[in-house]
Parts: structure tokens; C-alpha cells; sequence
């Protein structure tokens, strides 16, 4: 097995300050790997369903993982957000034309201009013809992030794999 593989194993769950386990790690006695690999298995738990929760949206996720101290090593936590987005791959949002759209692609250039779908009217409170906007060449631009379940939005993660 690989000895990055092992590090990345044995220490994910090890934070930036030295208050997790399983040898209370901190700061610089943590490897890259490892730290890299602790925000994304807190992000994937925090993001998916379990038995005895509901996983949080991608945004909010994102949202109280920067609120946490101590727990990431802050440059790494915003590079990974950066990647991500500030509206990651999968997330809804509402637009200010009052439709409401999927967010497909990152733009590299402007995090708060992604690629979306629209696919919903908050005005008629209905599905409309879908269509996809590069918000950076548009007018159009996202107001707020919203839940599927407040819109009823039915089959939401397929409306996003589909393109």
C-alpha cells in the first residue's frame, strides 16, 4: 500500500489544532495529504445522508466548515472552496429574474458566475423550458441559494446530470 495512501488513513480525522486523533497532530506535524484529505472527508460526510441525518446542501456545508477554528488549515479550506465554488456543481439558485436554476460548471474567472440551468419560475411557481446561461455573458445573476425541498422540486439531482 502506498505510504501517502496509509498517512492519509491513519490522520484525516486529525485537525489543524491538535484536538483530534489518533495522535493529536497539529499544525505542521500533519502532512499535505492528510490535511487535504481531512476537508474532504468532513465534506462528504457533512454532505451526504445517513441514517440518522439528512446531509446538509453543498453551500451551507461550505459555509460552517470556514466557521469552524481549528478544525482545517485555513489556506487549504479556501483553496478547496475555491475549487468547489462559492455555488458548487449541484447546488440551486435562485437567479434575479426570479427563476431558479441548477449550477452546472465553475467559472474561473468569477466564482459568482457559473454556467447554470434554468429550469423553474418562482413568479408561476412552475417548470419552465429548460436552458442553460454562462452567467458571466449575461445580465442574469444569483441572489440567493435555495433548497429543493422549500420549491418542491422534484428528481432535482438528475436535473443537474442532465445537460
Amino acid at each position: 500500500m502506498d505510504e501517502v495512501c496509509l498517512d492519509v488513513c491513519l490522520h484525516h480525522h486529525e485537525r489543524i489544532d491538535g484536538n483530534g486523533y489518533p495522535h493529536k497532530l497539529k499544525g505542521e506535524e500533519l502532512s499535505l495529504f492528510a490535511t487535504m484529505g481531512a476537508i474532504c472527508d468532513v465534506y462528504d460526510a457533512i454532505t451526504s445522508n445517513r441514517s440518522y441525518k439528512s446531509g446538509w446542501e453543498p453551500t451551507i456545508s461550505l459555509k460552517k466548515m470556514s466557521k469552524w477554528q481549528g478544525h482545517f488549515d485555513p489556506v487549504l479550506l479556501k483553496a478547496f472552496i475555491k475549487c468547489l465554488g462559492i455555488y458548487p456543481n449541484g447546488s440551486l439558485v435562485k437567479l434575479k429574474s426570479g427563476r431558479l436554476a441548477v449550477v452546472l460548471e465553475q467559472n474561473a474567472n468569477n466564482l459568482l458566475k457559473p454556467k447554470v440551468k434554468v429550469f423553474f419560475s418562482t413568479r408561476s411557481n412552475g417548470y419552465i423550458p429548460s436552458e442553460i446561461i454562462e452567467l458571466s455573458q449575461s445580465q442574469e445573476e444569483i441572489i440567493s441559494y435555495e433548497d429543493p425541498k422549500a420549491w418542491s422540486i422534484r428528481d432535482f439531482k438528475h436535473l443537474w446530470a442532465q445537460t
